[in-house]
């Protein structure tokens, strides 16, 4: 299975940048000659405007495009780690619970 392509957040702003900078050419246009799809050019144009960032410094926009492993928060990435704790002492759990039923069954 192919990976999916990871595309960082500088490039997206640039994309969107080239967008504004080129309003004669259709969203099509665009994501063809930067080789992404249209509705990511669509997705990232509306996330940008939602956000309504006026500087395009990197500062600014740390929470614009926020992808795999960032978080808006300490307190979000607090909980992305506890609950992936959890998840894994109960996979432990469930590893050590079939062990003992094999030890005992022997």
């Amino acid at each position: 299975m192919a990976r999916k392509k990871v595309i960082d957040k500088q490039f997206k702003l640039d994309a969107v940048q080239y967008r504004k900078d080129h309003p004669e050419l259709t969203f099509e246009q665009v994501a063809k000659n930067l080789g992404i799809s249209n509705s990511s050019i669509h997705r990232w144009c509306k996330q940008f405007s939602d956000t309504k960032v006026k500087n395009e410094s990197k500062d600014e926009n740390r929470d614009l495009f926020r992808g795999s492993g960032n978080f808006s928060s300490d307190d979000a990435k607090e909980l992305a780690r506890l609950k992936k704790e959890n998840r894994d002492l109960k996979d432990a759990v469930e590893i050590l619970k079939k062990a003992m039923s094999i030890v005992s069954s022997q």
